[in-house]
């Protein structure tokens, strides 16, 4: 398995080890290094070795040096060092025809690790010097023409071919990523959401059953114990009304230790604010979640799908919006439940597909079927420089609804 490329703080992809990129590279310097020497131990090239051989050491120690340093280097950084290449091949060029191999492996270097119209200026001006050189050294005008400009077609051609290939790769790699890490946060979500619907479940079952029958009991032997004539009878009631007392406090607190925090609101109140507080804290925002109290316990399949709804609109907060604030609301509206997520980042144009990265993602997409499933709607709001609103509106059903 490929090693996945790393981002440097120049924000230019360095090439994975034994990548397509890594195999050229490695091949463009062998091939540029072994030429530079072949040109240079060739008699027409040691005919001007008080001229070439210096100028040929200069050329290999930069490019030697600038190798080792490439993936470190900002974009001017990386001109500069072409520039060089390109300037000291030239000169090389023009004193001895034997060094216009080096062109072929030169322009395999410019076009991977320069912007392409940079790249292809370099490449212009060396093709410029290799035709005149070959011109006047004799030979036909179409092929001094057509040999050095198919080569740098190809090799410009080969090296933008391969960077675009491991970009793709690159890009794969990191959707996969992705959903998979989606894949597992959905599934610790649906976990965590039928887990506090059996706990507020039990809860309610707990309240509604031992704890109203023990207080029955202590109510009933209160008023036994009034009316008993006989003294051991009182107390022996006393007892029963003591062990009463004491199991309705104990199962009081089981009921408040089983049920969620707003138990109300089907316990999303908990996972909202971890989720929002956890992408808050990633930006450095600051954060709201309001849950309407009243809201009753949803089924969990609902509850699952908002949940879901809040992870993929906070998650592009995350990616994309340069957010200061973040303000998420849960709250019924007549018979439907719904969920807003609100930001006041960078928005964009809905309507441009280019730019609507909320619009537009697998994850959105997979959730707008989801949603609708259940019978709801998902809708996005926003525009340039106006933040974005991201709504999950569902049917309101309840856990009453759909069993226990």
């Amino acid at each position: 398995m490929t090693t996945p490329a790393r981002r440097h703080r120049t924000g230019v992809l360095s090439a994975p080890v034994w990548s397509a990129s890594w195999w050229l590279r490695f091949g463009q310097a062998v091939m540029f290094v072994g030429l530079l020497i072949i040109a240079s131990v060739l008699p027409d090239g040691a005919a001007h070795g008080v001229l070439t051989w210096p100028l040929s050491v200069v050329t290999l120690l930069v490019f030697l040096i600038g190798l080792q340093l490439v993936d470190r280097m900002g974009q001017v950084a990386r001109t500069v060092w072409v520039g060089a290449l390109f300037v000291l091949s030239t000169v090389l060029m023009w004193l001895s025809p034997t060094y216009l191999w080096i062109a072929f492996p030169l322009w395999l270097l410019g076009a991977a690790v320069l912007p392409l119209l940079t790249a292809l200026l370099m490449t212009a001006v060396t093709l410029a010097v290799i035709v005149t050189a070959l011109t006047m050294a004799g030979s036909e005008v179409v092929g001094s023409l057509m040999g050095p400009l198919v080569g740098a077609a190809i090799a410009v051609g080969l090296s933008r071919g391969v960077l675009k290939f491991e970009h793709e790769a690159s890009e794969h790699r990191r959707l996969l990523d992705e959903v998979l890490r989606a894949h597992d946060e959905t599934a610790r979500l649906q976990r965590e959401a039928g887990q506090l619907a059996e706990r507020t479940r039990l809860a309610h079952d707990i309240h509604d059953t031992l704890a109203q029958g023990f207080s029955s009991i202590v109510l009933l032997a209160r008023a036994a114990g009034r009316k008993a004539g006989d003294g051991q009878a009182r107390e022996l009631i006393a007892q029963i009304e003591a062990t009463a007392a004491a199991n309705l406090a104990e199962s009081r607190r089981v009921v408040y230790a089983l049920a969620p925090e707003d138990a109300g609101a089907g316990g999303l109140a908990a996972p909202l604010r971890r989720l929002t507080g956890e992408v808050a804290d990633a930006i450095g925002a600051k954060w709201q979640v309001t849950v309407d109290p009243e809201l009753p316990r949803l089924a969990t399949a609902t509850e699952v799908a908002l949940l879901r709804a809040a992870q993929n609109a906070l998650a592009n907060v995350r990616q994309h919006s340069n957010a200061t604030r973040i303000a998420v609301e849960l709250a019924r509206a007549g018979d439907h439940v719904h969920l807003d997520v609100v930001d006041d980042g960078v928005g964009f144009d809905p309507a441009d597909p280019a730019e609507a990265t909320l619009t537009g993602g697998y994850g959105l997409r997979a959730l707008r079927e989801r949603i609708g499933e259940l019978g709801g709607v998902i809708s996005v709001e926003s525009e340039p420089g106006g933040g974005t609103a991201v709504t999950a509106r569902l049917p309101l059903v309840l856990a009453t609804e759909v069993g226990p």
